[in-house]
Order: structure tokens, then sequence, then C-alpha cells
């Protein structure tokens, strides 16, 4: 590289932008056109697109032939919000010219950020119809689908990009882990380790690390998981997403002190994360300390009132401990926020039970009852509450369609007899 270029660009990086952009801007000037092009990537790079337009436009009157230079205008006039400019300049590019996969390219991705996905995908599609072969197409095409949503219909490109009788290694792709992607979302667990194991060991990649370590956490593979979210954080304590499934992991293998440990590490990072809180909750329990797991279920539901799993875990610890005020009470709440769940009414049903609320009991278990017409401990607990409140017939209503589905219960068959005979 030139050495006043190598010179400006360490006095950007160590801080001084303007006295290294003077630098570049004084040798643009009298740069040859190799030269040139460097400085235009160097303005992208550093985000200034302006810049690096008026460096390109200048090479491509030189060489109008030079389709390359072409397809890094059309990426400049995107980035600056002029998609119509960069889509003419694209199509104007040949299919002779050594840039016309690269024109591809850039024009399904301009395409679907449109929203026109089925145009993006005709031109990727066109243009492997062209050159089967071509690695990098098949590659596009794959991350066209695996970011479309179309998992399985993405991991037979990365397969060809990999498996084809001659494999091409293309710089900066890592077609292992974009296919132990595919087949992690569409749950094939077991190939998707494989795969992230071969793209790990070629490149370290964030989000590759994070992939790898929450699919073995689906498997139960806890020893991975924590191996590879660890290296993860170490890497980069910053990635927040990877705490509460690295505190999940570290739980699974009863290290629940290193477990709430990395939680910690997690909240002081993203104190509104309800996940972080929630595997805090659950790592507290494990410890014992039962007042902390409840108060940190506390916090995810002020978060987060819809979170079902902490709401049920919340629930559960009150009905457990006897505290019924503190049921209503969260019921209440929830209620407030337009939360409901079938589970809820039961709960209240319970807990009125125990305030000696038989009416108000009666009802809820009445409710309860129409959304799970069929649960077996519900119909047993509102059978005998009808009883109890005076409703004979809803009573025994419930017991006998719990017979029904527990046919061997001779303690309900008894108590039918005697309802039955009095």
């Amino acid at each position: 590289m030139n050495k006043q270029l190598t010179e400006a660009i360490q006095l950007i990086e160590s801080g001084f932008h303007e006295e290294g952009l003077e630098k570049v801007e004084r040798l643009v000037q009298y740069a040859d056109d190799e030269l040139k092009r460097t400085i235009a990537e160097l303005y992208y790079e550093l985000g200034l697109i302006d810049k690096a337009l008026v460096v390109i436009e200048e090479l491509m009157y030189s060489y109008p032939d030079h389709g390359e230079l072409f397809v890094f205008a059309a990426e400049c006039y995107s980035e600056m919000g002029r998609e119509d400019e960069a889509v003419d300049m694209l199509t104007e590019i040949g299919k002779n010219d050594a840039a016309y996969i690269q024109a591809q390219l850039l024009l399904a991705d301009i395409y679907q950020n449109q929203g026109l996905e089925e145009v993006a995908e005709q031109k990727l599609l066109h243009a492997v119809a062209l050159q089967p072969d071509e690695p990098v197409l098949q590659y596009g095409l794959g991350e066209f689908y695996l970011s479309r949503g179309d998992y399985q219909q993405a991991i037979p490109y990365f397969k060809k990009m990999i498996y084809q009788n001659r494999p091409v290694e293309v710089d900066g792709l890592n077609p292992h882990l974009r296919l132990a992607e595919a087949y992690s979302l569409t749950g094939q667990f077991e190939d998707a380790l494989s795969c992230y194991q071969q793209g790990i060991a070629k490149k370290e990649e964030l989000d590759g690390l994070f992939g790898y370590g929450y699919t073995a956490l689906q498997v139960k593979d806890y020893e991975t998981a924590v191996k590879q979210l660890s290296r993860l954080k170490e890497l980069d304590p910053d990635y927040t997403t990877l705490f509460p499934y690295l505190g999940r992991a570290h739980r699974a293998l009863r290290q629940n002190d290193e477990a709430v440990k990395v939680l910690t590490e997690g909240l002081a990072k993203d104190e509104y994360n309800e996940e972080l809180y929630f595997e805090m909750a659950k790592a507290q329990f494990s410890l014992g300390k039962m007042e902390e797991g409840k108060t940190y279920l506390e916090k995810v539901i002020a978060i987060n009132p819809s979170n079902l799993s902490a709401v049920k875990e919340l629930l559960l610890f009150f009905h457990e401990n006897e505290q019924y005020d503190e049921v209503l009470e969260l019921l209440a709440f929830l209620e407030a926020y337009g939360e409901y769940d079938p589970l809820f009414e039961r709960y209240k049903g319970k807990a009125l039970y125990e305030a000696d609320n038989l009416a108000g009991a009666a009802k809820a278990y009445e409710q309860a009852l129409l959304d799970m017409p069929d649960e077996e401990e519900l119909l047993e607990e509102a059978g005998y509450v009808f009883l109890e409140s005076g409703d004979k017939v809803r009573g025994v209503e419930c017991l006998k369609t719990l017979l029904t589905l527990q046919p061997d219960r001779s303690d309900i068959a008894e108590r039918l007899e005697r309802l039955q005979a009095e």
C-alpha cells in the first residue's frame, strides 16, 4: 500500500480523523488509478459514501468497460438511498462481464430491501441457471432464503457449495455456519452441530459461536453449550444475548453458583432483559434461595406482564407457600394489563376457596372449565368446590366426566353413588 495512505490510515485509526482525511484528500488529487480505487474503498469503509462515489465516477469515465466499478458505484447509490439509480446502473452490466454475478447479487439485495422478494428471487435463480456451479451465487441464494425465513429451502444451496465435486473456498464466506443455522432453525440439531463444529474450526464468528452454543443447549449437550458460549463471552463480553443461555447451561450442569455469576454479569450490561431475570430466579431456586427467586420472578413480570412462564412459576410459588392473597393480587395486576390464561382462573378458584369465598371460587372454576373441559385435576377440584357451594348438579357432572377419563378411580365412583343415593 502507498506509504502516505498508510500514514493517513494510521492517523484515522489513532483518532486523528481530520488530519488523516486531509492527508487522503491531498493524496487523491495526484494518485494513480489503482490508488484511487483503494482510496474509494477506504472512503466507503469509513462511511464517506459521497466521497467514495466521486472517486469511483471518475474511474468509471476512464474505464467504461470495467463492470466492477459500476457495481461499486451502485453500492454507493444504494447506501445513499438512490436505489433507482443503482438498479439502472446494475441492469446495464452484461452477462459476459466478469462483474455480472456481483451485479445480480446486489440487485437481489436491493429488491429484497424494497420488499420485492419475488423479483429478488428471480434475479438470483436466473443467475444460478446461467452459472449453476458458481459458489458465490449458491451462497447468495442460500442467504436469501435464510433471511426470508425459508430455512429448508436454503439448505441445498449451502450444501452444494460445500459438497460439490470441487469445493471452492471463497474469502469471507463460511457456508458451514450458514448451513448449520438453517439446520438448527428447522430442528435438525445433530446435523447443525456437525456443521457448526466445522464452521467454527474454519473461523470463530460471533454469531456462529452463539448458534453453536444455543443448538447444543437444545439437545442437552450442556458441556458444549458452556464451552461455546463462554468462548463467545471471552471474545465479546457485550454480546448480551448469550448470558441467559450460558446461565441456563451452567444451571443444567448444577453449576448454580457459576450460573448466578454469569447472570449477574449479564444484568450489569442489560438490566431490562427479562430472560436474565427469569434464569436468575431459577438459579436462586436451585440454590434453595426461595425468596430471592421470587423477587427475580416479580422483576420479570414488572418488565413484561405477558411472560407466561414467569407468571406460572410465581403463581406456583405462591400456591405452594399458601400465599393466597398474593395469588389474587398478582392475578388482579395481570387482569389490569389485559393478560389472560385459563390457568389463571384455576389459581383464582383455589385462592378464593381458601379465602372461604365459595361463590367466587365456583365462578372461577366454571370459567376455567370453559377452556379446559377435560383437564382431570381441574375437574376434580371444581367438582368438589361445586358440591361444597351447594351446586350438586354441576358437581356431579364434573365428577362423572372425571370418571370417564379415569375409570379406575373407585373413590370417585363411590362418591357419585353416595351423592345419587342422597
